[in-house]
């Protein structure tokens, strides 16, 4: 079975659109590939972190994953500053790396452009995570369109190593998922849900609180037609309610349709709000109960003992390959 290799940031909360535009599509694909899943914190350091907020937020991560169904038997999950090889591998690929490469990943210029004291660690990180990558023989990375150039240069520095050392690497494709149904703000439908969002009327989060999920839904920004048809040009509201109903409930935009013909919008929008705290409620329910076990810590000491020992396998092959054993 091909392997593939997902990276996970602790930061900030999960949002509705989250789930239906991404977790829905990791657990596809957990029933497909031999699945790796890390919590990258220290990826999350490049800017400044709390300590405490770090630690909680990695816990809450893991607990919140597990809680809409990504299954700790199908993945192996763990955390990424628990392995050692990590960061070791990262510093050999550094030194084969150029300046130039890494001075163009977009996402450097992006934030690097925001911040006149950016870290270094900043400008490394992607061979941090090409190295993440190149441990575990992995085949496929799961990523969207604008992650895309980090497979590529992890591809780069993999054939550059595999032509100046011998054959070491394996050179992994980046897996380009199809984009999940994309989620907009309730509020102004005209951009995506993000966390981010200054008016968080317009943004559900997994954990929000369950009566303040449904007032969302229900000053939802809709149009004055009073129609419920799926239009995302001329009706973005009501499409992206309709959106939210059928990706909840797995029913067809047009069953969804003929399920409201002749209804108004607020009467779809109490069965949209019903759906959307149905699911919350398991949701968190699961949450909770993985918070308050000691699930999380067996699951991360199993990934950290299956990833060490796998890790120091291809870490020493680099050692001999290029000279640093005795």
């Amino acid at each position: 079975m091909s392997k593939i290799l997902t990276g996970l940031q602790p930061t900030g909360a999960i949002t509705l659109g989250n789930y239906i535009g991404a977790i829905k599509q990791m657990k596809e694909l957990q029933d497909n590939y031999e699945s790796y899943i890390f919590v990258a914190n220290m990826h999350a350091i490049t800017i400044p972190q709390d300590s405490e907020e770090l630690r909680s937020n990695t816990r809450n991560l893991i607990a919140l994953y597990l809680a809409c169904g990504i299954d700790p038997n199908k993945n192996t999950i763990f955390l990424q500053s628990e392995n050692p090889y990590h960061a070791n591998l990262s510093w050999v690929l550094e030194c084969n790396s150029y300046f130039g490469e890494l001075s163009r990943m977009t996402q450097f210029k992006d934030k690097s452009s925001k911040n006149a004291n950016f870290t270094v660690g900043l400008f490394t990180y992607p061979v941090l995570m090409a190295s993440d990558i190149l441990l575990y023989d992995i085949d496929y990375v799961p990523v969207g369109v604008d992650q895309k150039q980090h497979v590529e240069l992890t591809r780069d520095l993999a054939e550059r190593f595999n032509n100046k050392y011998g054959d070491t690497f394996k050179v992994p494709e980046p897996l380009i998922t199809k984009s999940g149904t994309k989620i907009l703000d309730l509020v102004n439908p005209s951009i995506k849900m993000s966390k981010s969002s200054e008016n968080k009327k317009g943004v559900i989060f997994l954990l929000d609180d369950l009566e303040v999920a449904r007032k969302k839904i229900m000053s939802a920004t809709t149009d004055s037609e009073c129609v419920i048809k799926y239009d995302m040009e001329n009706k973005p509201g009501i499409s992206n309610l309709i959106n939210i109903y059928v990706s909840l409930t797995g029913k067809t935009i047009e069953e969804t349709e003929n399920e409201f013909t002749g209804k108004n919008y607020g009467e779809f929008k109490r069965c949209v709000a019903d759906v959307v705290v149905d699911f919350l409620s398991d949701i968190q329910e699961k949450y909770r109960s993985y918070l308050n076990s000691t699930i999380i810590e067996e699951i991360l000491d199993n990934g950290k003992n299956i990833t060490i020992n796998e890790a120091k396998i291809k870490y020493d092959l680099v050692k001999m390959r290029i000279g640093l054993t005795r």
